[in-house]
């Protein structure tokens, strides 16, 4: 075999491969002989029939499964032989396969470009300011307060306020017809929270229990229900049942219903300190980020479209899913957020091919030790059982994964050592 190698752009390559005469012999004997013993052939048995009957009847279908059984045998071993890293599936086109002459075909194809240094020395960055302030801590005891809080009725006969939670029934009107599918009954809400639409929130505020109301509301023109997309629909609300949120006292009873504290004073200690830690990794994070994007522009690599597109529909996905989950309908990307998913995409591609090689030039192996280690800190991050997470990572894909994810936390300490990083101010 004989392979010419051609190189179009630091990223993409053609090689002109030639197989010798006797191999494409060699293989269209085994082709020729593999169907004659299964080709049914009227006038003679099986294995019988002379080769120019094949060749009429078969030559063509043939002659094509040789050229994509040498191809798919002499690709790997170029590719091998060339010491390059494909990136994409290559275009092949091949030449005609013919008995005792040569076979040639040409494959085009993306590769990791070479990257001759790194530099990754004296980086700059700057580290946020770690604090933690009291109103921060507040905000969790309130947060705390509320999730053990009860709800009541209110002791005295009032209009519905702003943090109630109400239970309605309601009607929807379009064109003064009941859309008989679209109402509900015994809905539950909290005034304020956001769940109710603007409208029907301001019309519920102040009414008491068995009284109506009504709303006009413009339903969004992705509005799931057929009949109520972008029209003007008209709400029909009784106020069924009010109860008001009855928030704990902060005090050290409160410590003690949230967990093992003893004061409340325990409590703003264990607080203050989980806020710090999040501080600290979150810190930890932007520091990270600045690194990588300096990393980026220290290193004007080329990158291959390929990678560019893969990362970037994998962008789209999360974007995709993350909508889904709050209950937003995505047909696709408008044209700024895709410019700015493949600006992304690009830093992310590129960042990724250069801690490759920062981390070939520092030898950093990744052995059974460094993945227990991850698997140990993914268990602590997620809350879940180590054994169920070790079974989890058993699948090749995810394993893979999360080597990937320990390189680069390897591979982001070595350039943050080098790094020059001021704390902010």
């Amino acid at each position: 075999m004989q392979v010419q190698v051609n190189k179009l752009s630091p990223v993409l390559i053609e090689f002109d491969v030639q197989v010798a005469a006797d191999r494409v012999s060699s293989e269209m004997e085994k082709a020729y002989t593999a169907v004659s013993k299964s080709a049914r052939i009227r006038g003679f048995r099986p294995g019988k029939a002379p080769r120019g009957v094949l060749r009429n009847m078969f030559g063509a279908r043939i002659a094509a499964d040789v050229a994509q059984r040498l191809v798919d045998e002499t690709f790997p071993q170029a590719v091998s032989a060339q010491n390059v890293q494909p990136v994409s599936s290559p275009a092949i086109e091949p030449q005609k396969v013919e008995e005792n002459k040569p076979f040639s075909y040409k494959a085009r194809f993306e590769i990791v470009p070479v990257i001759e240094s790194v530099k990754y020395d004296g980086l700059a960055a700057k580290r946020p300011k770690v604090q933690v302030t009291d109103e921060q801590v507040n905000d969790r005891l309130e947060a705390l307060r509320r999730d053990h809080s009860t709800l009541e009725p209110p002791k005295a006969e009032r209009g519905a306020q702003k943090g109630d939670v109400v239970t309605i029934d309601f009607t929807i009107e379009v064109d003064g017809k009941v859309v008989e599918d679209a109402g509900a009954t015994d809905f539950p809400s909290e005034l304020g929270a956001g769940v109710l639409l603007g409208p029907i929130d301001e019309a519920l505020s102040g009414k008491k229990v068995g009284e109506q109301a009504e709303a006009s509301v413009e339903m969004p023109a992705q509005h799931p229900h057929p009949k109520l997309k972008g029209k003007q629909a008209q709400f029909k609300l009784t106020l069924k049942e009010l109860k008001e949120r009855v928030l704990p006292a902060l005090d050290d009873e409160l410590a003690k219903d949230v967990g093992e504290f003893d004061t409340l004073a325990d409590l703003k200690k264990d607080i203050t300190t989980r806020i710090e830690k999040q501080h600290k990794e979150n810190a930890d994070n932007a520091v990270a980020e600045q690194l990588v994007v300096e990393l980026v522009k220290a290193n004007p690599i080329p990158l291959p479209p390929s990678l560019v597109e893969r990362q970037m529909q994998l962008t789209q996905q999360e974007i995709m899913s993350q909508a889904r989950r709050q209950g937003q309908t995505v047909s696709g990307l408008g044209d700024e957020l895709r410019q700015r998913v493949q600006a992304d995409s690009e830093v992310k591609v590129r960042a990724g091919l250069l801690m490759a090689e920062i981390a070939k030039k520092e030898n950093i192996k990744i052995g059974d030790a460094e993945i227990e280690e991850g698997l140990t800190e993914l268990a602590e991050q997620s809350g879940k059982n180590i054994a169920k997470l070790r079974a989890e990572y058993r699948d090749a894909k995810k394993r893979e994964m999360l080597i990937g994810m320990i390189l680069e936390n390897k591979v982001l300490d070595i350039i943050e050592a080098k790094a020059k990083i001021e704390d902010e101010s």
